[in-house]
């Protein structure tokens, strides 16, 4: 579903056999929750579903480690940025928060089988980036600086704002931690934001030099520019959660498409926000859930991807410790299903059951209608004209969709999987680097790993791997 059209869209690449994603990633100043997993599942299911029909996919994923203020509810954010305010409670440097839980959100993502982005820019890293977009929106008049020294962009100079959300300029007003007043003397309208903060005598960490003095860049800013330089100036699929529509991706879109003179983003996807037990995870209703918490639970961790894909993206959910439960029954039975119908020799499976294979991708390939896809799973599980062998090479096949490793219990470990090249020597080096707490140079092993396409992940056992560059299967009618 296209947020921006409000309708259900064609995904055809501007560049033939190549799609474009860009998703945004996590403000790693904390665990991830279950909510915002849920989120970044949606890009993984979009490349999932591409690469099964054999496009390259190149997906970019960003790493917010500062700018993002501690109230983000307004068009222009004030207050402390989180990854200071955590620094600052847990007593500790911000980009040792930063990437500390950087690292906790890979090592999530791995569990829930999402496939590595091919990139991860960190805010931090691409201070350059952005000062030259600061610039070029200036040098074209859509930006300017303020009385308090920070360059503010001109809402009013992008006529089609509010194209994503539906909000009008004239209709919005400043944040109630703003001071109306305070405000318009710093900005020539009050719904314009900031592109570069000037930083006040009060904040140390965490600036930079630039024309304008020291400072840092604002939350909106980064996204575009970082898009614009790992994918271009056209993207096909740009996601992100719900909440990120007004005015994080408003912001985005006014500052990329005011940049290049056009529009950037073809197609606006979001997720819907994840309840838990009927209510939104807060830190004050004490319902908020992680990764960590449903493996203490005694789940697997996959049990959850299966439990989100019985409701659509696009919808809002209600999870349940019941619900993981029944995912998790679900989950072990199909496991077991699949070992049970796995011929000695797997090669000479012969042909899988066409129809509810075409059925499933025809469901993936309708606005990702997970829920109709677990369904025809269930049928073709319970099918009794359909040979063993043709369900278990359906259900195998049909797992680089799913993504939840329905083949674990067959007996193929990684062992037997042919590393690329040079990844057997990363691999121990990377083990070693983490041994030594080296994070940053396990950072670049991770990297070059997945260039090579192997995906690592880490246990509390060591880490694991995973081919992820092998071609999904083709529809024959595809």
């Amino acid at each position: 579903m296209d947020t921006r059209t409000r309708r259900v869209e064609e995904i055809v690449p501007a560049h033939a056999g190549r799609l474009t994603v860009y998703a945004c990633g996590p403000t790693v100043y904390r665990h991830a929750h279950v909510g915002n997993l849920r989120t970044f599942l949606l890009s993984d299911l979009i490349r999932r579903t591409a690469q099964w029909h054999g496009l390259q996919v190149h997906l970019v994923q960003n790493i917010t480690d500062v700018g993002h203020m501690t109230d983000d509810s307004a068009i222009d954010p004030t207050g402390e940025d989180k990854i200071l305010a955590q620094a600052r409670a847990e007593q500790k440097d911000p980009f040792a928060i930063a990437r500390y839980y950087e690292e906790q959100f890979h090592t999530d993502q791995a569990a829930l089988g999402v496939l590595p982005a091919d990139d991860y820019p960190r805010a931090s890293e691409c201070i350059d980036i952005m000062l030259d977009l600061v610039r070029t929106l200036v040098d074209k008049g859509h930006a300017y600086v303020g009385e308090d020294s920070s360059v503010y962009f001109d809402a009013r100079s992008f006529p089609r704002y509010g194209e994503i959300s539906g909000n009008r300029l004239d209709a919005l007003r400043p944040g109630h931690r703003i001071d109306a007043e305070e405000a318009m003397s710093n900005k020539r309208f009050h719904a314009d934001w900031a592109l570069w903060k000037h930083a006040g005598p009060d904040r140390t960490e965490m600036v930079w030099d630039s024309p304008w003095g020291l400072g840092f860049p604002g939350w909106h800013l980064e996204c575009s520019a970082m898009s614009l330089t790992y994918l271009g100036d056209v993207i096909d699929i740009h996601t992100g959660g719900i909440d990120l529509r007004f005015p994080h991706h408003e912001d985005e879109k006014a500052q990329s498409d005011c940049a290049v003179g056009h529009s950037v983003v073809r197609h606006w996807v979001h997720g819907e926000h994840l309840l838990f037990d009927g209510r939104k995870m807060a830190k004050s209703s004490g319902n908020v859930v992680l990764v960590s918490d449903v493996v203490a639970a005694g789940f697997d961790p996959l049990a959850l991807r299966l439990a989100f894909l019985q409701t659509r993206y696009r919808q809002q959910a209600n999870l349940t410790w019941e619900a993981i439960a029944a995912a998790e029954r679900t989950l072990t039975r199909w496991r077991s299903r699949v070992a049970e119908w796995a011929p000695e020799n797997p090669a000479a499976a012969g042909p899988t059951c066409a129809e509810y294979v075409e059925r499933v991708v025809a469901a993936f390939d309708d606005d990702l209608d997970t829920p109709a896809a677990v369904v025809i799973m269930r049928e073709l599980e319970r099918d009794p004209a359909i040979p063993p062998a043709a369900k278990y090479r359906a259900f195998t096949e049909l797992d680089v969709l799913f993504g939840l490793d329905l083949g674990r219990d067959v007996g193929r470990t990684p062992e037997d999987i042919p590393l690329p090249a040079g990844a057997e020597q990363l691999l121990a080096e990377r083990a070693a680097a983490r041994q030594a707490k080296d994070w940053s140079r396990s950072d670049v092993l991770r990297d070059e790993l997945r260039a090579l396409g192997v995906a690592v992940t880490d246990t509390r056992e060591g880490q694991t791997w995973e081919l992820t560059d092998q071609p999904g299967p083709v529809n024959a009618s595809t």
